[in-house]
């Protein structure tokens, strides 16, 4: 199985790629993981890259896709893979898609969870997050609202500071501009499922698979 996760942020796509990853047995393929495991190991595109991420700037499409390409090459990915979180622009999908016409790879599904833009300002304006193992939670899973552990490993909660609604709405903005010819893109190539991101984890799921 071989898909491609799309999705704003706070409809869940984190929950669903783990659910998904785990009934296939494929790889979770997040290019920030990837990234930064290229500079951590010191390889001459992670060296590349971390070039760009001192100086401030986002790395190049073209570093992304070559290190994309190599994680292809490694057993891992034989059983097949989900991508979360890229491509995010349609340029990234047009490169994305000749890597994978060049590697003889063809995408089952591209899945994009859909959720009404109010109903993810208030998910993400009542989570907070663990400062120890980084574990989300929503306000209304606490009956006090004071002095929040994390049930996990203890550590405070807190609200993180892009989480506010002004920060929101615009990173929303920026991701419909760049999402909607992306979701033209794969409907066109007759591979977009759009997934209802209303109802429980397991409701959501159950659509998904649905769909596959």
């Amino acid at each position: 199985m071989r898909l491609i996760l799309l999705g704003a942020p706070g409809v869940g796509k984190g929950t669903q790629a783990k659910k998904l990853t785990s009934r296939y047995g494929i790889a979770h393929v997040s290019t920030g993981d990837i990234l930064r495991a290229e500079i951590g190991s010191g390889s001459v595109l992670g060296k590349k890259a971390e070039e760009y991420v001192h100086s401030g700037q986002l790395v190049p499409d073209e570093l992304i896709i070559d290190m994309i390409r190599e994680e292809f090459n490694s057993d891992k990915f034989k059983n097949g893979f989900l991508m979360d979180g890229f491509p995010r622009t349609l340029e990234q999908a047009e490169k994305f898609r000749t890597l994978l016409a060049e590697l003889d790879i063809k995408i089952d599904k591209v899945i994009n969870i859909t959720v009404d833009e109010n109903e993810i300002i208030k998910r993400i304006t009542s989570r907070i997050v663990c400062s120890g193992c980084k574990k989300i939670f929503k306000m209304s899973d606490f009956e006090d609202e004071e002095d929040l552990k994390c049930d996990i490993c203890g550590a405070e909660l807190n609200k993180r500071k892009d989480d506010s609604e002004e920060i929101i709405k615009n990173r929303l903005e920026v991701y419909w501009k760049q999402t909607e010819p992306l979701v033209k893109f794969y409907t066109e190539l007759d591979l977009l499922e759009n997934i209802d991101g209303i109802g429980t984890e397991d409701e959501i799921f159950e659509r998904i698979l649905a769909r596959l």
